[in-house]
């Protein structure tokens, strides 16, 4: 039997140096990301470890938090939001002794959309995502996109990663198991199982939903608007759900870490800027399966490859965000005049990078309208627009405008 290979984790020593000067760490993410993998060397070397996907634990858990809390120092809790009471348990023992790195916890849903637990743990604990395997991380290449761009420098890609090569690693996605397996068909078969798991246990964990029924059709409905702005009543009204349901059922799939909704980036001057925003898968593989798209069909039908590998793109470009030495924001724009960039990257003093994506290997001068004209709006804030193609060159186009192979994403 094959054991499966352990990737680097940019975000561990994050954890590490979280747990020197707090009580508290979550490593929130999507179920099968590899939170306990990763948490589990750290109860090896130092920390008593609990899960409560075990169910002896979760009773304990559930009829006496607080005896269960007491009689823990330094612990691992896995899965936490099956059992949210332990929250309260956990503040009124950190209140008690604060001394730093007592509870690592992880948890497949998150809970800081919870008021309570936003609340309670205010102060005493700090949050980490790990989402699924980034291409940097299959691929060993720390180097950070989004931290390099900022300072001026787009990552090489050796050697570029193109055509077929880069369609399967987009179809693939990036969970573990999913990147494991060495058939289409063996992927496939596990994101169908994974859909369907999700659907009908981890969502009863943090929602009360009563049309469950209706989620899988919902959730493929979904997955056709994505990388597009969502029309709530247009999109209810293909699964016979009112415009308040199925906004409330996106941020129930966002908690579960599925999707995220997309900001437009706008300036207070600006009127003509869409206000609408735009749903993003965060695993293409996930989104191809929902979408039933296979390598072979994506010569005959590029149109649909191009949401899945601008979603590609943007998982990549978040999973680097939560690892960056920078605190960046993801947004897009559109204005009523239908200037458009996929993905406009925003530090925090306000300095903008625009990502288009670009599914052709040959880049045409109207591929650029978008971001000349972000950069025209943002002026000195505009640091650099980066067309990512399917090409193997790295060229500038003028004024902060590069064209780069999509694979500098993981390069060095």
């Amino acid at each position: 039997m094959n054991t499966p290979r352990l990737y680097p984790r940019w975000i561990e020593p994050r954890i590490h140096e979280a747990l020197l000067d707090t009580p508290v760490v979550l490593l929130a993410g999507p179920r099968q990301a590899g939170k306990t993998t990763l948490v589990r060397q750290f109860a090896e070397r130092e920390l008593h470890y609990l899960t409560l996907d075990d169910e002896l634990t979760l009773l304990s858990a559930c009829e006496d938090p607080v005896g269960m809390i007491r009689n823990l120092d330094r612990a691992v809790i896995d899965e936490i939001q099956r059992a949210p009471q332990l929250l309260l348990a956990i503040k009124k023992s950190v209140d008690e002794d604060r001394r730093p790195g007592r509870f690592l916890l992880t948890g497949s849903a998150n809970l800081m959309a919870l008021p309570t637990v936003a609340d309670s743990l205010a102060g005493r604990m700090e949050s980490l995502m790990l989402l699924p395997l980034s291409q940097s991380e299959i691929e060993n290449r720390p180097a950070n996109w989004v931290d390099s761009v900022f300072a001026g420098k787009i990552l090489t890609a050796k050697p570029p990663v193109l055509g077929a090569e880069l369609v399967e690693r987009v179809l693939r996605g990036g969970y573990p198991e999913a990147v494991a397996r060495p058939t289409e068909k063996r992927r496939i078969a596990w994101a169908r199982q994974y859909i369907s798991a999700i659907l009908q246990r981890d969502l009863r964990d943090i929602a009360e939903i009563d049309k469950l029924d209706q989620l899988p059709r919902f959730l493929r409905a979904l997955a056709q608007t994505a990388g597009q702005m969502c029309n709530y009543s247009e999109l209810g009204g293909q699964v016979g759900l009112d415009g308040k349901t199925v906004s409330r059922y996106i941020g129930v799939f966002e908690q579960l870490y599925l999707l995220k909704r997309i900001d437009v980036w706008a300036r207070n001057r600006l009127k003509r800027v869409v206000k609408t925003p735009k749903l993003q898968f965060i695993d293409a593989g996930l989104l191809a399966n929902l979408m039933d798209i296979h390598a072979k069909d994506v010569q005959a039908d590029r149109s649909r490859y191009g949401h899945v590998l601008e979603s590609f793109v943007f998982g990549e470009l978040l999973k680097h965000s939560t690892t960056s030495d920078g605190d960046y924001r993801l947004l897009y724009y559109r204005d009523a005049d239908k200037f458009e960039v996929d993905i406009v990257i925003e530090n925090s003093a306000g300095q903008l990078v625009g990502v288009e994506v670009k599914a052709a290997a040959t880049v045409k001068e109207r591929d650029l309208r978008g971001l000349k004209k972000l950069a025209s709006l943002a002026g000195d804030q505009f640091s650099a627009g980066v067309l990512l193609y399917d090409g193997d060159e790295t060229m500038p186009l003028g004024n902060k405008l590069w064209a780069a192979p999509l694979s500098t994403l993981w390069g060095s």
